[in-house]
């Protein structure tokens, strides 16, 4: 406990926190009202996006306009709560099926689909990549322990990271940082560190997350701001200055990714009259 507060208290005494507008760049098509994700890949000028749980388990390609080009059902599995989007540097997309709300999931997983650029059928089969947390032993846990959630993932260098959304009971806005291997199989999900965002639950849990294309900048999103990592060594995200970025705009976000080194993109669910947008920020 003493080591991940210093750790914490050493993050937040060198942030720095900035405030900025979003920019409503188009309205997502009602196909995508519960949107989850979002990636950009190579070779593709398509947003990709998914839904999360109660949801088809197709895989959507979205043009500048705003409408969907692409719909590709991923034939092999069910979407029972996917929660983000990540690729490689070959544009390969792993959808992130790791939502555990009740924490009493044991089927977590991410499926593996070829750069979408490389085929036109409009359905196709996963290579799927199982996990799970060695810290788990109830399913599910008490309520102080709903540790096992995640909405936020992206690749670097061979591997699959996750960020955890805390659910506790006692919620402490603490969120953990574990990787496992891109690659067939059911792994063990590796411990690799902490970050504490903030108190207030409502705001303070991490919904996405995203690498820069240059890997040098790591972005978390909650519902009304940014959490965004730079100056780090190898995988030690977190040790890494930090930029807190307000958003002015508080709004169920869920889906977040790099346009570029200098610009996020972000979209939020849409309820009622709000919502249901896709969104720009310049870093």
């Amino acid at each position: 406990m003493i080591r991940l507060f210093l750790i914490s208290f050493f993050i937040l005494s060198c942030s720095t926190t900035h405030q900025t507008q979003l920019k409503v760049l188009l309205d997502l098509p009602s196909d995508l009202k519960e949107i989850s994700a979002i990636e950009i890949i190579p070779q593709s000028n398509l947003y990709w996006m998914v839904n999360d749980s109660g949801n088809t388990n197709h895989l959507f390609g979205i043009n500048k306009k705003g409408k969907i080009e692409r719909k590709i059902e991923i034939t092999n599995v069910q979407n029972h709560d996917w929660e983000d989007l990540a690729s490689d540097l070959e544009g390969n997309l792993f959808i992130a099926d790791t939502g555990n709300n009740h924490q009493d999931r044991k089927n977590l997983a991410f499926y593996k689909i070829p750069n979408p650029s490389t085929f036109k059928e409009d359905k196709i089969e996963a290579e799927i990549i199982q996990y799970y947390f060695p810290e788990q032993e109830k399913f599910p846990p008490k309520k102080k322990k709903y540790l096992f959630d995640v909405e936020a993932t992206f690749y670097f260098e061979g591997y699959l990271y996750l960020i955890t959304k805390n659910r506790s009971s006692k919620f402490d806005g603490i969120a953990k940082l574990y990787k496992i291997p891109a690659q067939k199989g059911k792994h063990a999900a590796q411990y690799l560190a902490s970050f504490k965002t903030c108190d207030e639950i409502k705001t303070c849990q991490i919904t996405a997350a995203a690498i820069s294309p240059d890997q040098k900048q790591i972005a978390l999103l909650g519902h009304d701001k940014v959490w965004l990592f730079h100056n780090f060594q190898q995988d030690h995200f977190f040790n890494g200055s930090l930029k807190i970025i307000e958003l002015e705009h508080n709004s169920q976000k869920e889906s977040l990714c790099f346009l570029n080194n200098q610009t996020l993109l972000i979209a939020d669910e849409k309820k009622k009259n709000e919502g249901g947008n896709l969104y720009l920020i310049k870093l």
